[in-house]
């Protein structure tokens, strides 16, 4: 598939469309790329959708070097990858990181955003003890270390081709300026996006591992963020880690697909 971009202030965005149908966006956590989509792409195109899949500013292939890697600006791109396409409203999925970056579109341009999906989302800022956060400001400025710590986020199930795309990550890391977005995309902003939540008419799903390590118990912390809305469901995918998308594709289709009956966009 042809890779696309779109001009934004600062920079471009790189993204690509795969499908015919209604718009989903994908957005994915920090330090990935569009290809961390790669299994579950087929799956959506396969159920009729159209699936735009977005490298987020300063990875991947869209530019580096921007003033500022906020939520609220990420959700921006997204936005104007769905203007691009002409293709709202669409639904926008954020993994990690990027779960608050869709909370900021939907209630920036609800006309273009038909609803949300937010898998795997911090609802509050982790608290870490000194040592997790000298090692958090270590991994963050290193490609092979990111690398590492990626792996540890598949503690069940690991797709076949695992190693080879994080090798390809970490060397996509490794070019001049590419550990600072790593850092950006979650460096303490406000308001943060649970400010922005209540804001959100249109529906929400909050998905969530049961075995993501990113929380101490993720079923409260899909919990949290379903509260935060007007109208939101959570529901669990059962022995998935923080990326549901690459480890149990069949079941974020499965999801997904009956979501977008949810928001009309069936």
């Amino acid at each position: 598939m042809m890779l696309s971009f779109v001009e934004r202030d600062g920079g471009r965005i790189a993204y690509e469309v795969h499908g015919r149908g209604p718009l989903i966006v994908l957005s994915h956590g920090m330090g990935e790329n569009r290809h961390s989509y790669r299994h579950l792409i087929p799956l959506l195109v396969g159920a009729g959708y159209r699936v735009a899949s977005v490298d987020v500013r300063g990875h991947g292939d869209s530019s580096a070097g921007w003033p500022s890697y906020a939520p609220a600006e990420v959700g921006g791109d997204l936005l104007a990858v769905v203007r691009h396409l002409d293709g709202g409203p669409a639904v926008l999925v954020g993994n990690s990181s990027s779960g608050a970056a869709v909370v900021f579109a939907a209630a920036e341009a609800p006309e273009l955003v038909a609803g949300i999906v937010l898998v795997g989302a911090f609802v509050g800022q982790p608290r870490l003890s000194l040592f997790l956060r000298l090692a958090q400001h270590v991994v963050l400025r290193s490609p092979r270390l990111f690398g590492m710590f990626h792996r540890t986020l598949f503690p069940v199930h690991r797709p076949s081709d695992d190693a080879a795309y994080r090798k390809e990550m970490v060397a996509a890391l490794r070019r001049p300026g590419r550990m600072a977005p790593v850092r950006g995309v979650i460096h303490p902003v406000e308001p943060h996006w649970t400010a922005r939540a209540p804001q959100v008419r249109q529906p929400v799903l909050v998905l969530m591992g049961t075995k993501d390590p990113d929380f101490p118990d993720p079923g409260a912390e899909a919990r949290a963020a379903r509260r935060l809305f007007e109208v939101a469901e959570a529901r669990m995918i059962t022995d998935a880690g923080h990326y549901p998308h690459a480890d149990r594709p069949a079941a974020m289709s499965a999801e997904l697909v009956d979501f977008m009956a949810v928001t009309g966009r069936a």
